[in-house]
């Protein structure tokens, strides 16, 4: 629960700080989807059924309790506010998240990637501008169990239970063409590099490529 209003509140606190005297200032904000890839680290965790019970172990190993953990090749959700202090120069922050919960072995995962960015557009134009970014931020994998219990045979329910997550520090670059619709509104298509430390830990690397399609609109002058 606390994850959820954290990561939308950085966005508003950068919203809140653009300077309101400077004739060139712009804000964009938008909302995207997309994907990140990366693959399994091989690893397994035995379910609920075994003495081992959610204790790592070996795939194909001969424990027919064994579930291997996943690949991360997920669909994404993004929130991002952009402050252009002049045509080409400006920050932003953003964070994108699986706003469902995949298997990861007998548990349930939610990936989340934030950032804070410098910005360039080296191609700043009426209809399109060429955004360039580069930044740091977190990565937090978040883990969960499904809990079901009946009373009686007349109600049954399935709860999931927060268990722990895993946090690391990350390194991130994008590049996107920003598609003017209208004079405010846009889409921009966006390719980004995320590198975490230690993400082996969860998955098979460090290095994540993603895309993302953002959808926003933009105040001010562009």
């Amino acid at each position: 629960m606390r994850q959820r209003y954290v990561y939308p509140a950085l966005l508003v606190v950068t919203l809140c700080s653009i300077p309101s005297a400077h004739a060139q200032a712009s804000v964009d904000a938008n909302i995207g989807f997309g994907g990140a890839w990366v693959g399994s680290n091989g690893q397994g965790i035995d379910n609920a059924n075994s003495v081992n019970a959610f204790g790592s172990c070996v795939p194909n190993s001969g424990d027919i309790y064994c579930q291997a953990t996943p690949a991360l090749h997920d669909f994404f959700l993004g929130l991002g506010a952009d402050i252009f202090l002049t045509k080409r120069y400006g920050f932003g922050a953003e964070v994108s998240f699986t706003p469902n919960r995949p298997d990861y072995g007998p548990l349930q995962y939610r990936q989340t990637f934030y950032d804070f960015n410098g910005i360039f557009s080296p191609i700043s134009q009426k209809r399109f501008k060429v955004k360039i970014e580069g930044g740091i931020g977190g990565a937090r994998t978040s883990f969960a169990i499904n809990e079901s219990g009946c009373v009686g045979i007349a109600v049954c329910t399935t709860e999931t239970e927060p268990i722990g997550n895993a946090s690391h520090f990350q390194v991130h670059v994008g590049v996107g063409l920003q598609l003017f619709v209208t004079d405010h509104l846009f889409v921009r298509p966006e390719f980004d590099y995320h590198y975490v430390t230690n993400f082996t830990q969860q998955f098979s690397g460090s290095s994540v490529p993603a895309a993302m399609v953002w959808v926003g609109y933009s105040f001010g002058e562009h």
